[in-house]
């Protein structure tokens, strides 16, 4: 049963171009192995130059969508064009990696694809990251607040990631992007110590 699985799974790979023939890892594959969540997802966005144009702020709010775990009211946030337009490419990206799963007969279909993904937190982050108050941010969510700090600080572990997936594919410039994301999201009581954890 296992094994099956694990040879599709090395198909899919060598698919998407992790993997040379002989399944030695290209710097696709050593990058993605510099990741600790979604390798696939992050690593089709790194090579895609998905963060090229983006603002940092704009990067922040949308990787929290790598995070984020909490459902949220259908409310329709005040998001901008840039946020959108960013929103339909990550999906498009990421739809990449189901496609070849798909074909390589791991996932029946993408119907539940787009639920792990959750944008909720995209417009706080974006807020936070662009300098306002934690207590203006909290206005445009129905999330509790413990929510939120722990949504931000496990983000900027997976900056910290991706700015180790710049050195291994040697771009300096987006290894700086990826750092001035993070800065601009490390500040005030988000990354205040904690007295429960001293």
């Amino acid at each position: 049963h296992f094994l099956p699985e694990f040879q599709a799974r090395v198909r899919v790979l060598r698919r998407l171009g992790y993997l040379q023939d002989n399944d030695q890892l290209k710097l696709k594959g050593k990058a993605a192995c510099a990741m600790s969540t979604s390798e696939l997802v992050i690593t089709e966005l790194v090579f895609d130059n998905f963060f090229k144009n983006l603002e940092v702020e704009a990067i922040a709010a949308i990787l929290s969508c790598m995070v984020f775990q909490q459902k949220t009211s259908d409310a329709e946030p005040e998001w901008t064009e840039e946020l959108l337009s960013a929103k339909k490419r990550f999906l498009k990206l990421a739809h990449k990696i189901v496609e070849a799963e798909v074909a390589e007969g791991l996932t029946a279909n993408d119907a539940d694809f787009d639920q792990q993904f959750k944008f909720g937190a995209v417009e706080v982050v974006y807020r936070w990251s662009r300098g306002e108050q934690f207590s203006e941010i909290m206005n445009y969510t129905d999330v509790d607040e413990g929510t939120i700090v722990r949504c931000i600080t496990r983000l900027d572990e997976v900056l910290r990631c991706i700015k180790d997936v710049a050195r291994i594919v040697g771009d300096v410039d987006f290894g700086a992007k990826m750092d001035r994301a993070s800065q601009s999201i490390k500040r005030d009581i988000v990354f205040a110590a904690s007295l429960y954890v001293q």
